[in-house]
């Protein structure tokens, strides 16, 4: 909680800071803050190698694991993945279903049931995510 309470001012004054410097130089300060974008994540993805390669500090000898290996690192990554993308995906869907369940329930009124057993479906790609997630962790 408190990440959040530093981080949300300082992503609100990043924020207007690059609005504000969009507005003022235009393109070249639109180029500044992309540079600034790739170089965050190459970075990100240097941390991302290095943590699956095992890199960094270990823990003391005299605690004996059972893994030497990432792979137990590359399944929390691997479920993460199978979660945020099957939840920007149901959202994506619910989205268009939801709104066209709304278009049909407001011409008529009693097709209420199939509208939502529809939205209902969409919203199961978030739940087949969550599942596979699961699954993952477990093997881990």
């Amino acid at each position: 909680m408190t990440t959040w309470l530093i981080a949300l001012p300082m992503l609100v004054a990043v924020f207007c800071a690059s609005r504000w410097l969009i507005r003022r130089c235009g393109r070249t300060a639109l180029r500044w803050i992309l540079a600034a974008n790739a170089l965050l994540v190459g970075g990100a993805l240097v941390l991302l190698i290095v943590a699956l390669n095992g890199g960094g500090a270990h823990a003391a000898p005299a605690v004996a694991t059972a893994r030497t290996s990432g792979s137990g690192s590359a399944a929390l990554i691997g479920a993460a993945i199978a979660v945020a993308g099957s939840s920007i995906g149901a959202a994506i869907a619910v989205a268009y279903t939801g709104a066209a369940a709304l278009a049909v329930m407001s011409e008529r009124p009693e097709m209420f049931g199939r509208a939502m057993v529809i939205v209902g479906l969409a919203e199961g790609i978030a739940i087949y995510g969550l599942v596979v997630a699961i699954i993952l962790i477990g093997k881990s």
